[in-house]
């Protein structure tokens, strides 16, 4: 097993197991990506793998804040190793595709809502739509 992801695991309280250390590597060359995709690539090294058990180990590496997930309106949730900042996606109207957006205003949260309700704002998350550059040749 890869140390660097056996250490990282271990850090945030879970057991390195085949299966986290399968979905993390799968992840580093996916970003934006969902479950199903995540569990081609991990059964393509682990035949017995489920999707509910890689459903699982999602979940429980969103929980410990080594995988981030995202859920832009229309779409099933994807899941990105990119975490520790307060970036922001945008998302491709016409076939889905999803980028990073940097911060807007160079730290988080980014946006300051005009009343927050009592609540203290520690992120934004804020989705950009529009239409991705191959789509626009194709339009």
């Amino acid at each position: 097993m890869d140390s660097d992801f056996d250490t990282a695991l271990r850090a945030a309280g879970l057991k390195s197991t085949a299966g986290r250390v399968a979905v993390l590597e799968a992840m580093e060359s996916m970003p934006h990506t969902d479950a199903e995709r995540v569990y081609r690539a991990v059964s393509a090294v682990l035949p017995t793998t489920s999707i509910q058990s890689v459903h699982n180990i999602l979940a429980d590496l969103t929980t410990a804040g080594l995988l981030r997930r995202i859920e832009p309106a229309g779409s099933a949730a994807l899941y990105e190793r990119r975490i520790g900042d307060n970036h922001h996606h945008i998302v491709c109207t016409a076939c889905g595709a999803v980028g990073d957006v940097d911060c807007v205003v160079g730290e988080a949260p980014c946006l300051t809502p005009s009343s927050a309700g009592g609540f203290t704002v520690q992120t934004a998350e804020v989705t950009f739509w529009g239409l991705c550059p191959s789509c626009q040749n194709a339009a």
